[in-house]
């Protein structure tokens, strides 16, 4: 099967397996949804608790739900450090979430700076002129702190997001992890 131009095939691994149909990518099972059913369903919870409200829940889940990540995937690659959180931002871009770029990170002192573009919310839900990548956040904060932790550093952190190319006249989304 050829690709359209300015496209290319999946740059991570998918299996699916041939009895109970679970798609896996490294050492974690996937699922694979349209892009507006997931933000339709986002957006109905969101319609029902309120953003702030559902920002908080998903912080809690996001920042769980890395932490893990992380740590699986660290062990699946026999990666450390810096390298598993990069890992981390690759493998978000390359699920379609956005494009997710490091600008700074010092694990050690418990910072990171995260440049998103081509957000799958703000593709999805246009210009809003509000943040909607709020889903986001806990992921970082989690992923900071496992990958600071597997290296014997104390500190735990919190993410927020700065920035959103959903706001008017902004062009990307912005993130900043700070230490508690």
């Amino acid at each position: 099967m050829s690709q359209k131009p300015g496209t290319h095939a999946p740059e991570m691994p998918i299996e699916v397996n041939d009895d109970t149909g679970v798609w896996t990518t490294d050492a974690l099972p996937m699922l694979y949804v349209p892009r507006h059913f997931f933000i339709n369903n986002h957006m109905g919870i969101e319609e029902e608790l309120g953003a702030e409200v559902y920002a908080q829940v998903l912080y809690k889940a996001g920042y769980k739900s890395a932490y893990y990540w992380c740590e699986k995937e660290a062990e699946c690659h026999g990666i450390s450090g810096v390298d598993v959180f990069e890992h981390y931002m690759k493998r978000l871009s390359q699920r379609g979430w956005g494009i997710f770029t490091t600008q700074a990170i010092d694990l050690e002192a418990g910072t990171c700076t995260v440049r998103l573009d081509h957000s799958a919310f703000v593709l999805q839900m246009g210009q809003v002129n509000r943040k909607v990548d709020y889903m986001f956040t806990g992921w970082f904060a989690g992923a900071m702190d496992q990958v600071a932790q597997s290296l014997g550093y104390k500190v735990k952190t919190q993410a927020v997001q700065t920035q959103c190319a959903a706001e008017e006249g902004v062009e990307f989304g912005l993130f900043e992890v700070t230490p508690l």
